[in-house]
């Protein structure tokens, strides 16, 4: 990580034409050019951080940087904040795009800039505006060519660190087992405060799945791989964007918070589950599944048939069933967030139900 941690800009405000210029030197972006200006707007609130893109214009002394950048900056929302910090997800993000960025093949922004102060959980990203693009939107769904994709994307991803001891050795990395434990302690908590605030609105059938799940949560956190690779941990639409740059290239990922040493299906359960819609699944899930194992063998991945691949989706996807039902009751609650998690959680336990998830998942 960056070292320097005592000049992290925490706030827009604080990213002066000085300091980037500053920062763009050290780095080789610009030579004798300076930032003249730079004018911000947000771009949206996440969960747990905050996005703001900044347009910056340059004198004319050299060979200038880019035209605008994403600034990505902790959340203001207290509690949101407390989230980031006390699961890793500011320190995940940063060691992403510092660490392992550049060693996989799928498309996200280039960064600029990566710094976190561990101690108090203040980070700032730089990145690659790549706009124009269309994003996606959680509660519309997506095309089944969206959807083919994201599982090149998830490919690109996984394939290329796939099984790769090297990825043991990352310490943020391999933090995903202390988290689950985490999550596994307070998720009684959280599923009693889900059901409440959804009791009525989430259809019964689906809420069984939930209050199973919260039966299984024990088996579902203990689960081991025995094949692993970089996953993403939040592959769903309100995190990709498509055709970026104006249409130069089909999709982005973004918003690496919860990268971790995983099995690959958690991504693609977990996308399929929260990312499409159900009867666009159905269709189809066999088939980007297959998509899915093609690409991986693109990317020299050899010893990963049917079989094993549609049990780890089995299992995986109920990555999908935690996901909205923890974060619901970890961030600040919105009209937005409560849609949000709705559609996820409809789409992840119907699944669910589909494949008989359960029934696949070992005992701990």
């Amino acid at each position: 990580m960056e070292t320097s941690v005592d000049h992290i800009p925490i706030h827009p405000s604080q990213v002066t034409p000085a300091w980037l210029t500053d920062c763009f030197s050290k780095k080789g972006i610009v030579d004798a050019a300076s930032v003249a200006s730079l004018s911000y707007e947000s771009i949206g609130a996440g969960m747990v951080g905050d996005s703001i893109r900044f347009t910056l214009s340059y004198d004319d002394n050299g060979r200038a940087g880019p035209a605008t950048l994403v600034g990505k900056f902790p959340a203001e929302d207290q509690t949101s904040r407390e989230t980031g910090v006390a699961l890793g997800l500011y320190l995940n993000e940063v060691g992403y795009y510092r660490e392992l960025s550049h060693t996989v093949a799928v498309r996200t922004p280039h960064p600029y800039y990566a710094a976190i102060n561990e101690a108090t959980g203040d980070f700032l990203l730089l990145l690659e505006d790549l706009g124009p693009a269309r994003g996606g939107n959680q509660l519309k769904g997506c095309s089944l060519e969206d959807a083919e994709h994201v599982m090149r994307q998830a490919a690109a991803l996984h394939g290329p660190r796939w099984n790769d001891p090297a990825l043991r050795s990352i310490e943020w990395l391999n933090a995903r087992p202390r988290h689950l434990k985490t999550m596994q302690g307070i998720f009684p908590a959280a599923l009693r405060k889900f059901q409440e605030r959804y009791d009525g609105i989430l259809e019964p059938d689906l809420m069984a799945v939930c209050t199973r799940f919260g039966e299984k949560v024990g088996d579902f956190c203990a689960l081991e791989f025995e094949r692993f690779c970089v996953i993403h941990g939040d592959l769903r639409l309100d995190n990709l964007l498509f055709d970026i740059l104006g249409e130069q290239e089909p999709l982005a990922v973004l918003d690496w918070q919860t990268a971790a040493r995983a099995m690959g299906m958690v991504d693609v359960g977990y996308f399929l589950g929260a990312g499409i819609q159900s009867e666009l699944r159905r269709a189809h899930e066999r088939d980007l599944i297959r998509l899915y194992l093609d690409e991986l063998r693109r990317h020299g991945v050899t010893d990963y048939g049917w079989d094993n691949a549609w049990t780890d989706y089995r299992r995986g996807m109920l990555q999908g069933v935690i996901m909205p039902i923890f974060a619901s009751a970890n961030v600040e609650r919105t009209e937005r967030g409560d849609e949000m998690f709705l559609s996820m959680a409809r789409g992840a336990c119907q699944l669910a139900i589909d494949v008989e998830a359960f029934d696949a998942l070992p005992a701990a």
